[in-house]
């Protein structure tokens, strides 16, 4: 193994305080989920993060099956409350494909196989419900 890239973030404040980065200029105000407070909470930067990471885990996959299709891919994080001290995190993927040939089924194979591929579905595989879905437009 070699690792390709590497950063830290620290956080003061938990999810009522202030996120950066070591590598970057980003700071981000950190607000709880629902409070309507200028910011963002972490289950928003998670999914930024797993879409981005999911649609070009999608892309080597295209390349690799030699098939061509333009992808949307949409992930909505939820933040579950099991009890007053037991919270915990589900998911969807959706892939909206569009300009292909191929069909609802091609297009979902190569949406599953993506799945498969992309480091955050490794991560959270086992530890997080993840459902996959797709379309073609």
């Amino acid at each position: 193994m070699s690792i390709l890239y590497e950063t830290q973030a620290t956080v003061t404040g938990g999810r009522e305080g202030v996120a950066k980065l070591n590598d970057s200029d980003l700071t981000v105000n950190l607000v709880p989920p629902g409070s309507k407070k200028d910011g963002n909470n972490p289950e928003q930067l998670f999914a930024i993060g797993y879409a981005s990471c999911f649609d070009s885990a999608l892309n080597v996959v295209k390349q690799q099956s030699k098939v061509k299709f333009d992808s949307e891919t949409q992930v909505t994080i939820q933040l579950n409350k099991f009890s007053d001290t037991d919270y915990g995190l589900s998911g969807r993927i959706h892939v909206i494909a569009s300009n292909t040939e191929l069909s609802a089924d091609e297009v979902q194979k190569a949406v599953e196989t993506a799945h498969q591929v992309c480091p955050y579905s490794k991560a959270t595989k086992g530890n997080i419900d993840i459902s996959v879905t797709s379309e073609v437009k």
